[in-house]
Parts: C-alpha cells; structure tokens; sequence
C-alpha cells in the first residue's frame, strides 16, 4: 500500500493532472502503475487493453 499512496501523494503534491499521470513512465508490474491506467482510461489513451469484443 506504501508504493500506491507514495504515487498518489506525489501527484497531489505536484498538481499532476490526467495526463500528466498518463505519460509518466513506471515500472512495470507495479501497484503505482494502477494509477497510470487509469489516468490513461480516462484520457482514452490507453495502450495495454485489448479493444471490447464485437458481438
């Protein structure tokens, strides 16, 4: 939980918006890199989805 509200903090700290979340580079796989898809879920930038299924 540490790594999650350290990330979070440090966004709020900076002003980071969307965005900003989105195109900061993370590790991967880490729980900090939760936030960085959901701010790109939220900008429709999102890369590491695979596309909703056609009926």
């Amino acid at each position: 939980a540490g790594e999650l509200i350290a990330e979070a903090v440090l966004a709020l700290e900076m002003g980071a918006d969307m965005e900003d979340l989105g195109l900061t580079i993370h590790p991967h796989p880490t729980l900090s890199e939760t936030l960085c898809f959901a701010a790109e879920m939220a900008e429709g930038t999102i890369t590491d989805l695979l596309p909703p299924r056609k009926k």
